[in-house]
């Protein structure tokens, strides 16, 4: 019995405990504070934990074929290009401004087609993260995992031509707010200044 009174005892006093933490505002969630290094390590474990048990039940289609891959290049540019970046890019304004930071799909050497599939359809909580499937058929999502799959090591201009060659941002429908490439394009952007003095276009 007095351990049951211990045991409960401990249980509540970390329960006050967590709650006068959460009350107390003294965990910053401020993008550009990084996680502590416990927090971070929990969440990308759980992260990619969370993603492969999903993707193990995915069938990845056949994904050669040409215009499939042209598809996910034209969708790829309207809708993941100013976080994800193109070739030949470093960095953008969006991507600095993000955390975690989202990885640059064009130079990395991890791709795994079933795993992409689910991230690009459902998104990734507390990520900046979109889930796409909300707006995207499967097929054009399928597209984009073809593409994927070609970017890394693609140089600049052959990632310009095959977006040249897409049918631009098309996918089924619940295209909104994006620059497609059968529209006429948007006015130039005036330069402005930020404060530590550089000019930028937007």
């Amino acid at each position: 019995m007095k351990i049951v009174i211990w045991l409960s005892g401990i249980l509540l006093a970390a329960a006050v405990a967590t709650a006068a933490f959460m009350l107390s505002g003294a965990y910053d969630v401020a993008a550009d504070e990084p996680h502590w290094a416990v927090t971070s390590r929990i969440l990308e474990t759980v992260r990619h934990r969370s993603i492969a048990a999903r993707a193990a039940d995915v069938e990845v289609p056949a994904l050669d074929d040409e215009e499939l891959v042209r598809s996910g290049a034209g969708n790829y540019e309207a809708m993941c290009a100013g976080c994800h970046l193109r070739p030949g890019v470093d960095g953008s304004e969006l991507s600095a401004g993000l955390y975690p930071p989202p990885p640059d799909l064009a130079g990395r050497r991890d791709a795994d087609a079933a795993r992409d599939f689910i991230v690009i359809k459902h998104g990734i909580k507390m990520t900046g993260m979109p889930a796409w499937g909300a707006s995207m058929e499967d097929r054009y999502i399928w597209g984009m995992v073809a593409f994927l799959a070609k970017l890394p090591g693609l140089p600049p201009a052959d990632y310009e031509a095959l977006v040249e060659a897409s049918g631009g941002h098309a996918h089924g429908g619940g295209e909104t707010g994006m620059q497609d490439h059968d529209e006429e394009p948007a006015a130039e952007p005036e330069p402005h200044t930020h404060a530590d003095g550089a000019q930028h276009e937007h």
